[in-house]
């Protein structure tokens, strides 16, 4: 049994996307790790930012977790990978249950990044030249 931590889901949380990620790859042998584990370290990186070698060690080894990780990170013709799918399905899920709008109605940029949108694709800055463009 291992510890739990603040990125994990529940067992019934998993159990609505467990399909979707076991469609992922062929079951050519029995799994070594559960895909629940695998899936929650996946979540643990994506929200701590630290690197595949840092993982705690009583996930799955880090190479099984980079390997799952490559493959449902992989986008489709439309551009969506199959882990925004699945975490997208979770968000709907939780905002559902709690009786708000599943689809968000608010984004949030920084000031920075939409002072530089409109010139982003014509010109560039390089902070070691003296002029721009």
């Amino acid at each position: 049994m291992r510890k739990s931590y603040p990125s994990d889901i529940t067992k019934k949380q998993f159990e609505m996307v467990r399909k979707d990620l076991e469609q992922a790859t062929k079951s050519t042998h029995p799994r070594k790790y559960d895909l629940y584990d695998i899936f929650c370290a996946v979540l643990y990186l994506i929200k701590e930012g630290c690197s595949w070698r840092a993982i705690p060690h009583d996930f799955p080894k880090w190479e099984n977790v980079r390997y799952h990780y490559d493959i449902w990170s992989k986008e489709d013709d439309n551009g969506i990978s199959l882990l925004d799918r699945v975490l997208r399905k979770l968000v709907e899920a939780e905002r559902e249950k709690q009786g708000r709008e599943t689809n968000t109605t608010m984004l949030i940029t920084d000031s920075k990044t939409t002072q530089n949108a409109d010139t982003a694709e014509s010109t560039g800055y390089d902070a070691a030249k003296k002029n721009q463009g």
